[in-house]
């Protein structure tokens, strides 16, 4: 699994990293749930509250924001987008 993270700071991209997790028979939540902390300390940033619109965007879109109201510790960026390539 491979997932790319990317900030964003008024609508230009301030950072972004892409972690690899090898395919596993782990379920795929896990996988993604593995790759998004490791994404997330890569870009050392607090992790968001995962919401149920996020795991509509991600299913559908294979991508999905979070925003500033999802993230309980201060930010530096207004938003934060993820995306699994596949």
């Amino acid at each position: 699994m491979q997932l790319e993270g990317k900030l964003f700071r008024a609508n230009l991209m301030i950072q972004m990293a892409t972690v690899s997790q090898p395919d596993t028979s782990e379920r795929f939540v896990v996988q993604l749930e593995r790759a998004f902390i490791q994404l997330c300390r890569q870009l050392e940033m607090p992790l968001p509250i995962w919401m149920e619109k996020n795991t509509k965007e991600f299913a559908r879109f294979h991508q999905t924001l979070f925003f500033a109201e999802q993230f309980t510790d201060p930010i530096t960026f207004e938003r934060f987008q993820i995306r699994w390539i596949e």
